[in-house]
């Protein structure tokens, strides 16, 4: 039986005017320099000390003359760098008005987060439905935003599922907030989380995660959001992440509450080494459970009674048909049908080729396989295939609305468009 899938004419593509200011620090000293020497980051700030009144004021109103018009209340992100710096890179200052704004703006930068790329989407339901019609559904969309040096970021965008089975994306914003940025304890000693404040965006596209940390800062990649609602009922909407350091990999979470405060901490253990992790959206049996590709080839099943400490865990899939002889992968975190869980899965075939599948898994006892695809729903096609990296249709994650799946997903690397298949359709052809 061929499932019916619906591909609706959305496109998300990147947009190298949307910019955010986030930190920058000039290159490392060389190592030979003696204990004594002023420091790089100092002589840079001692220049701008040295600067005359009207040289200082001249040089801080280009600076927000350039930048007002992509920016909300710039001086006030600039004076928040400096007091980033101040104290720390640089020996602790307070001069003249507008010298530690300009300071500031010496180590900022504006960065296009989404230059190059805007792909491996991951969707949530919004958690305000207020005024939504009847029969739609408010959603949270979150994206791989890429951009110079292929750093990866994560940034937000909003829109309606209607009743009529269409999708209305909501228009991004042409400014991007510059976070609060604290470090706060992480996952282990010596290795920080962060704490992202970002109470002065209007909506959620104006908010950029980008990386911040020494484990993160080649980028942080393919964020799969769930809504996961503890025992007691509460919601926190988490996600899983995978953070470059451009020599090494790890996972990482991120939690928040209102997608207005984020808090980002490594993940331990030997399952928190690979990328692609899931999380269930509940527990079960009293266990936080997430799914993972923890040899790069099947997919098994994790239990912790920590929310950051992942042990090993059991196999329970493995490649079976031909699109997916390579590896199996995760395309989001499960979703809870009443037949069972259902998991959205990727593929690798013959000439690299990325697509998506799915399986059901029992609700009791998710080792269980109940059902899988034997062809893809998804696979590259003429019409979408070609990109950064050609021949990959991939996923962070889809949203059950009533009894239809609402799936976005990436192509090549490149772009985002979104498909809607009926629940009813994909279970009945699994075998």
């Amino acid at each position: 039986m061929k499932v019916l899938v619906d591909h609706l004419p959305v496109q998300l593509r990147a947009d190298p005017a949307r910019v955010v200011i986030r930190p920058f620090v000039p290159a490392d000293e060389p190592k030979t320099l003696p204990c004594d020497a002023v420091s790089r980051s100092q002589r840079l700030a001692n220049r701008v000390l040295a600067l005359d009144d009207a040289q200082l004021s001249a040089e801080l109103a280009r600076v927000i003359a350039s930048l007002s018009d992509r920016h909300r209340n710039i001086e006030g992100a600039l004076l928040r760098r400096f007091h980033e710096v101040n104290g720390v890179l640089i020996a602790s200052t307070q001069g003249r008005a507008g010298e530690s704004e300009l300071i500031g703006a010496y180590f900022s930068q504006e960065y296009s987060f989404q230059a190059a790329a805007l792909f491996n989407p991951s969707i949530v339901a919004h958690p305000d439905q207020a005024d939504v019609p009847e029969g739609a559904l408010r959603f949270i969309m979150s994206l791989r935003g890429v951009g110079e040096g292929h750093v990866s970021s994560i940034t937000f965008r909003t829109g309606v599922f209607t009743s009529e089975g269409t999708i209305v994306m909501d228009p991004a914003s042409p400014q991007a907030i510059s976070p609060r940025i604290e470090m706060i304890p992480g996952g282990e000693p010596g290795d920080p989380g962060v704490r992202l404040s970002c109470e002065e965006s209007r909506n959620l596209s104006e908010i950029v995660i980008f990386p911040i940390t020494h484990k993160q800062r080649h980028g942080i990649e393919d964020l799969r959001l769930v809504r996961f609602v503890d025992d007691d009922g509460n919601a926190t909407f988490l996600g899983t992440y995978t953070a470059f350091s451009g020599e090494e990999i790890r996972s990482e979470l991120l939690r928040t509450v209102d997608f207005s405060t984020f808090e980002l901490a490594a993940l331990r253990g030997p399952s928190a080494i690979n990328k692609g992790l899931a999380l269930f959206p509940r527990k079960i049996d009293g266990q936080y459970a997430m799914l993972g590709r923890l040899d790069h080839e099947n997919i098994w099943l994790m239990k912790s009674a920590d929310l950051y400490d992942w042990g090993a865990g059991t196999k329970i899939l493995s490649p079976r048909w031909h699109w997916e002889f390579i590896q199996l992968g995760l395309c989001g975190c499960p979703i809870e049908l009443d037949e069972g869980w259902l998991v959205l899965v990727h593929g690798v075939g013959p000439v690299r080729n990325y697509c998506i599948g799915a399986c059901l898994l029992d609700k009791a006892d998710p080792t269980k396989v109940l059902g899988r695809l034997a062809e893809p729903l998804l696979r590259p096609s003429p019409l979408e295939r070609d990109g950064y990296v050609p021949n990959v249709i991939y996923s962070c994650g889809g949203l059950l609305a009533g009894r239809t799946l609402v799936l976005p997903y990436a192509v090549a690397d490149s772009f985002t468009s979104i498909a809607t298949i009926p629940i009813d359709s994909l279970l009945a052809a699994m075998v």
